[in-house]
């Protein structure tokens, strides 16, 4: 994406949150002072060289600025219960902040006190894009300004009615974490889980953009633990328990997923990222996600209603009603299927009256 000559900000990107599309500009990290990586429980510390990694709990503070040049605000939100982090409490799992995502705000964070997130949980799109690249100590500013014609969900903010916002974004300390690839698969699982738990109930609040962020990151992870499934699959059950346990969590890797079981996940997975994306009015997308899905389950009703919706709201009617025709197999009555079919007939008679007049035009 193209910079505004304007402001002297480097990097962008777009960021998701329940408000819609976001975006957002980033000007050079710089350091504070000097601070270490917080290491839970054993009070020692390494170079702030290193960045946060999925998983990493970290002290962050958001402020807003009434421009790039002008004194940061806190501005009228505050962290949860009063409470906020001191300058020199290291970081320990007790100190997660835990608070919902709003469909009121951009930022999602408290504004002007120190909170703690755990990096990879998506609580806020932009924030963890920032910190994700930052060291302990490092400051970043940000302008944040909505993608085409406004964000998906209007709501009026005192703070953010004011349109770019312009961002301070505070790493002072963090623990650990690791990279997907430094994960057991054991631990892949388990985030796996998590996203795919948190996204249904955004989902159910109205975050349509951060289920789909959940569903995504869950997918990613998913695809990942492929090929441990299918040897773990070959070896059996007996060699499998002979394996090594995963020193970080201590359960056994008999805990995977068997292959029909991760099938099955997968399948669900891309099932809910149709429907997000079918909610989004994404329906070419909507389509490609709910093809994988019956390609992975054959029987997964869901997947062939949300395959027929994209196909109709593309207006390819023949395919729609293959999937609406094949949802009747699996579900002879369905009410929802019965009626899509004589929706698409309704339309193709319409659509040939209209062919029938333009044609009795050009012969009349």
């Amino acid at each position: 994406m193209e910079m505004d000559p304007g402001h002297p900000f480097e990097t962008s990107w777009v960021s998701a949150c329940p408000r819609g599309l976001w975006k957002v500009q980033r000007k050079q990290t710089h350091k504070e002072s000097p601070q270490t990586v917080s290491h839970s429980g054993d009070g020692a510390s390494c170079s702030s060289s290193y960045c946060p990694r999925l998983g990493s709990l970290c002290q962050v503070r958001v402020r807003l600025k009434a421009g790039p040049d002008e004194a940061e605000s806190s501005g009228p939100e505050k962290g949860l219960g009063g409470q906020s982090v001191q300058p020199d409490q290291r970081v320990t799992e007790t100190d997660a902040t835990a608070f919902p995502r709003s469909r009121n705000s951009v930022l999602q964070v408290p504004l002007g006190d120190w909170t703690t997130l755990r990096l990879g949980e998506g609580q806020c799109d932009i924030t963890e894009t920032c910190v994700e690249g930052m060291r302990a100590g490092e400051k970043c500013e940000i302008l944040i300004s909505p993608v085409g014609n406004g964000p998906a969900v209007s709501v009026p903010h005192p703070v953010e009615e004011n349109m770019p916002l312009c961002v301070t974004v505070e790493l002072k300390a963090f623990t650990p974490g690791k990279e997907s690839w430094e994960m057991s698969p054991v631990e892949k699982c388990q985030w796996v889980k998590s996203h795919k738990e948190t996204g249904g109930v955004r989902f159910r609040s109205g975050d349509v953009w951060g289920a789909a962020d959940r569903y995504s990151r869950a997918l990613k992870l998913l695809i990942t633990l492929h090929g441990h499934v299918k040897e773990v699959e070959k070896k059996g059950q007996e060699q499998e328990s002979e394996e090594q346990r995963d020193t970080n969590t201590g359960y056994q890797l008999h805990q995977l997923p068997t292959a029909n079981e991760f099938k099955t996940i997968k399948a669900e997975l891309h099932s809910n990222m149709s429907l997000c994306q079918l909610k989004l009015n994404q329906p070419r997308r909507a389509k490609v996600s709910a093809t994988k899905a019956t390609h992975l389950e054959p029987g997964g009703a869901k997947a062939w209603y949300r395959m027929g919706q994209a196909c109709q709201m593309l207006n390819e009617l023949e395919e729609a009603r293959q999937a609406f025709r094949k949802l009747l197999e699996l579900q002879p009555e369905s009410p929802a299927a019965l009626k899509a079919l004589k929706d698409i007939a309704s339309r193709e008679k319409e659509i040939n009256a209209q062919l029938g007049l333009r044609l009795s035009k050009m012969f009349s």
